[in-house]
């Protein structure tokens, strides 16, 4: 396990890169997939990273207290190198209630990942539905708990959440998130 802390060059502003990817509900999603909602999170994560795994709890209670924010997760793990990343282990854990997201997505090729600048799992991005596009509104940890035993004190991604929806400033700083490295495959 290499532990880095996230460092995309995605700044405010930028519109999320999109993406065709299969769910693991056997449907194919896109950024256009979301465009119901007000907020998108993309998170990239993961199955088997004890920092990934320490937030699906929280990125489950996102997905279900938010009506108006879609939580993605998309998982760009080389799985011939780490078989519990795999896409049939994402849809056991989905199948078991273990993740709750509003879509759990398979970056095989791993383009996605790099597109977004993701290097660590779960590297998380908030989005702004602007009616056109979605737009970076918030870069950052999803709490303050950055090992995977810690005591989270502030859900800051919650705040930020509630902000973006209510149609205000975000009233926290961006902190990186730190985890796993993304297992990218041998070029």
């Amino acid at each position: 396990m290499v532990l880095l802390e996230s460092d995309s060059e995605l700044e405010r502003g930028d519109v999320a890169p999109e993406f065709d990817l299969p769910g693991t509900d056997g449907k194919t999603y896109s950024l256009a997939s979301f465009d119901d909602y007000d907020a998108l999170l993309v998170v990239f994560t993961c199955n088997h990273c004890p920092y990934a795994k320490a937030k699906f709890d929280e990125l489950n209670h996102l997905a279900e207290a938010y009506d108006d924010l879609a939580v993605v997760g998309i998982n760009p793990n080389d799985a011939e190198t780490y078989p519990d990343d795999s896409f049939e282990r994402m849809k056991e854990l989905v199948d078991d209630g273990t993740i709750q997201y509003t879509a759990y997505l398979y970056d095989e090729s791993q383009e996605v990942a790099a597109s977004y600048g993701a290097v660590c799992t779960p590297d998380p991005f908030l989005f702004e539905n602007t009616g056109d596009e979605f737009e970076l509104v918030f870069h950052s940890r999803i709490d303050d708990a950055m090992s995977p035993d810690d005591e989270v004190t502030a859900y800051e991604m919650r705040e930020a959440v509630e902000a973006l929806l209510a149609g205000e400033d975000i009233p926290i700083d961006e902190y990186p998130s730190q985890g796993c490295s993304i297992k990218w495959k041998s070029e």
